[in-house]
């Protein structure tokens, strides 16, 4: 072993006069394990978060809309359909209708976007019927009593406060014009269903009807709004959505997921970046006390870097025993903050369902947040740069007090021993 080594590790050692030292380099370790554990556990809280987020999104939209430029809908759907379903990546293809209405109780109005859907193919590109808590996706086709049938968010059906095979009104804006000026259009829906997608807004402000109801109702003939697309990859939909644009042409174009959800998932982001800065300040506190350490652990050997020097260890040779203590702490509390970090991160739901239990309270009630425990993913490229973090910050520390431990002159600190 190298000189440098054994002394450095030696120093880490505090005789029974240097026991103040010792705690704070306690301190200093503890500080990093800290700083290094709630980044990791706050990062991988984020990673599970917008996971998801993206699984509730994508289960309720489909990974591609296509769209027809410069037309009030689009018609020959089946034949669009047929060229989508060709192109390589494509799972499955069905056809929607979108709009704008208002629903009318007994007890209550609101607004909300009504979407004609295909009941059997819109679960091979959505997971609404998986979604479903109550009725089937074949209610729709067969309505009840002579009604048509709709389904919709849970949230939605607690406002109107209706309930499984009540009636409702359906108000479209585009109604029909007659002498006394243009007429709101309304037709009398049953209800045959009743999802959950896990996400508020969707589950009050979305309902489903069938596309034949939906293509009567809003004059649309044979018509379609669109048609929506799940793909093998989410993370290929670009490419995929610039093949289907070239097997298509024009005037037809795309949008993906990414695109309706940007400024979503860029605050996602842009919090995530701002949670790891500010975490980043936890070990920059540790590595003040790793200076602070350093330093005092320089002024104590005063004398035996003197000797040292005076039997000929270089100013290089100093400097390294110091770095060389510096990093062992850094690189002791990384690995310790990494240890915890990663138990709490992967154990985080027992974790809480103790403390919930423990306090008799919830840490994330479901009448509040769409979600009711803390999701958690560990992203090891997330790890990996917190760990380089760590240790980086933790070493540009020790370079200070190392430095001035180099320049001690042996002749000044041996005068008046």
């Amino acid at each position: 072993m190298r000189y440098e080594w054994f002394i450095g590790l030696r120093y880490l050692k505090a005789k029974r006069k240097q026991t103040f030292i010792s705690i704070i380099t306690v301190i200093s370790i503890a500080g990093v394990t800290l700083g290094v554990m709630a980044l990791i556990v706050v990062l991988a809280v984020m990673n599970g978060f917008e996971k998801n987020l993206k699984e509730k999104i994508l289960g309720t939209y489909a990974h591609i809309i296509v769209l027809k430029a410069g037309q009030e809908g689009l018609d020959h759907y089946e034949e669009a359909a047929k060229k989508v379903d060709a192109v390589k990546g494509v799972v499955s293809a069905a056809p929607f209708i979108l709009s704008q209405v208002m629903l009318s109780s007994a007890s209550n109005v609101s607004g909300v976007v009504l979407k004609g859907i295909d009941p059997n193919l819109v679960g091979k590109v959505t997971d609404l019927a998986s979604n479903l808590k109550a009725g089937s996706l074949q209610d729709l086709q067969k309505g009840r009593d002579n009604v048509a049938g709709i389904i919709l968010g849970v949230e939605l059906a607690k406002h109107l406060g209706v309930s499984m095979n009540d009636t409702l009104q359906v108000i479209s804006p585009l109604g029909n014009m007659t002498p006394m000026g243009m007429m709101p259009k309304m037709r009398r829906f049953a209800v045959v269903g009743i999802f959950q997608s896990g996400m508020y807004e969707y589950d009050n402000s979305l309902a489903y009807i069938s596309i034949p109801v939906a293509q009567k109702f809003f004059d649309m003939g044979d018509r379609v709004t669109g048609i929506e697309i799940k793909t093998g990859d989410i993370y290929r939909v670009k490419e995929i959505a610039k093949e289907i644009r070239r097997s298509l042409g024009f005037p037809f174009w795309t949008k993906d997921w990414m695109e309706m959800n940007r400024n979503l998932f860029s605050a996602l982001r842009l919090e995530k970046i701002a949670m790891f800065i500010i975490l980043v300040l936890i070990v920059l506190v540790a590595a003040f006390n790793i200076i602070s350490t350093l330093i005092m652990v320089v002024m104590e050997k005063n004398k035996d870097i003197a000797i040292l020097k005076s039997m000929g260890a270089s100013s290089r040779g100093i400097m390294r025993i110091f770095l060389i203590e510096g990093l062992v702490i850094g690189v002791v509390g990384t690995f310790l903050g990494a240890v915890f970090g990663l138990l709490a991160a992967f154990n985080l739901e027992k974790i809480t369902d103790f403390v919930e239990h423990l306090f008799g309270f919830k840490i994330l009630s479901s009448d509040v947040y769409y979600i009711d425990k803390l999701p958690s993913q560990v992203n090891p490229l997330d790890v990996t740069l917190i760990l380089v973090t760590a240790i980086t910050i933790s070493l540009v520390a020790t370079i200070y007090p190392s430095w001035r431990a180099s320049k001690l002159d042996p002749a000044e600190a041996l005068r008046y021993e």
